[in-house]
C-alpha cells in the first residue's frame, strides 16, 4: 500500500527502508533537508498520497508529536489515518484521537520496539485503536513486524499501544538493571576468571536468557570489562511514566521503580544525599567526613 512516513530518524529511516523492501510506496518527510526525504513539506506528503490517506507520524514523542499531529490535521481529509508510532504517552493519545475524530480523521498509537535491529529483524508493534482502523493499514503491520508468527498486537482501544509498550520499556529497565548488578557483583569477587565468559555461557540454556543478554555479551566483545564506557544512563521518559500509573492505580513496581532510580544516581559525580549521610554520621558517631574518594573513618573512643 501507500504510505506517508514523518520522520526519518534512525526508527523512522529503518522503517521507511523495511516497507520499501515489502513493496509499499513510502512517501517521506522529514525537517532535516539532509535527510533522505521525498517531499519537502507536509502539504505536499499529503497531496502525494491517494485517499484515503495513511500517514505515520515517528517523531520524538510531547510537543514535537503534538505538534506534528496538529498540523497534519490541518491538511488530511475525512477518511485518513494517522498512525503515532513514537513513545508518545497513553494519555495523549486519547487526546489526539478525541481531537481528529471532530475532523473524521483516524488514530491509531502504535508502540514500536526493536531499535536499529528492527529493519532486518523486524519490529515488535502494539496497537491501540479501533479494529477497522487497524485493518486499514494492517499490511503495513504485517511488514514491519518480524517474519515469524509473533511480533504483533492489536492491544486494545486508542492509548492501549502505548501504554503497553511504556509497561514493556519499564520492565526493560528492570532487566537491564538487574543484568548490571550481577556483572557488578561478579566482578567484585576474586573467585571467577573470566565474568565475561559466564555472561557468554548464559546465551544457551538458562532461564535469564534474552535479547538483551545476547546485545550485552555483543557489547564485552566490542570492549571487555567495559572499561571505555561511562556509567550514565539516561531515561526517556516511559519508565517514569510506568511509575506513576502504577502509583495512579496502586500497583506496587518496586523493581522498575528501583532501576530507574539507578538512572538517577548514575548522573551524579558527588551525591548531595550522601554528603548529607555522611556529615550525620560525623555528628553522632565521630565518622571523618574526609574529601572525596576518602573512606577512612575514626574509631568512636
Amino acid at each position: 500500500m501507500q504510505i506517508g512516513l514523518v520522520g526519518l530518524g534512525k526508527m523512522g529511516g529503518n522503517m521507511a527502508e523495511r516497507l520499501r523492501r515489502g513493496g509499499h510506496e513510502v512517501v517521506g518527510f522529514d525537517r532535516n533537508p539532509e535527510s533522505a526525504r521525498s517531499v519537502s513539506s507536509l502539504e505536499e506528503l499529503v497531496s502525494s498520497l491517494a485517499a484515503p490517506r495513511a500517514v505515520w507520524v515517528m517523531v520524538p514523542s510531547g510537543e514535537p508529536t503534538r505538534a506534528t499531529v496538529a498540523a497534519l490535521a490541518e491538511v488530511l481529509e475525512p477518511g485518513d489515518v494517522i498512525i503515532d508510532g513514537g513513545n508518545s504517552r497513553y494519555t495523549d493519545d486519547q487526546i489526539h484521537a478525541e481531537q481528529l475524530a471532530k475532523k473524521g480523521i483516524k488514530f491509531l498509537d502504535c508502540g514500536v520496539s526493536g531499535g536499529v535491529w528492527g529493519l532486518t529483524e523486524g519490529y515488535a508493534l502494539m496497537v491501540g485503536g479501533a479494529a477497522e482502523d487497524v485493518a486499514l493499514v494492517q499490511p503495513v503491520f504485517d511488514t514491519l513486524k518480524p517474519e515469524s508468527a509473533g511480533g504483533f498486537v492489536h492491544a486494545g482501544k486508542v492509548g492501549a499501544g502505548h501504554f503497553v509498550k511504556m509497561v514493556h520499556n519499564g520492565i526493560e529497565y528492570g532487566m537491564m538493571q538487574a543484568y548490571g548488578e550481577g556483572y557488578e557483583l561478579i566482578k567484585a569477587v576474586d573467585l571467577v576468571d573470566s565474568p565475561d565468559a559466564v555472561f557468554a555461557s548464559w546465551k544457551e540454556g538458562t532461564v535469564i536468557r534474552s535479547w538483551l543478554l545476547d546485545l550485552m555479551v555483543e557489547a564485552l566483545g566490542k570492549d571487555p570489562g567495559l572499561t571505555e564506557v561511562r556509567g550514565f544512563a539516561q531515561d526517556s521518559g516511559e519508565g517514569r511514566w510506568t511509575i506513576e500509573a502504577a502509583i495512579e492505580h496502586a500497583v506496587p513496581l518496586p523493581v522498575i521503580t528501583a532501576a530507574l532510580f539507578a538512572r538517577f544516581a548514575s548522573r551524579q559525580d558527588d551525591s548531595l544525599a550522601m554528603r548529607v549521610v555522611a556529615a550525620l554520621r560525623n555528628e553522632f558517631g565521630g565518622h571523618a567526613v574526609g574529601k572525596a574518594g576518602s573512606t577512612t573513618e575514626v574509631p568512636i573512643s
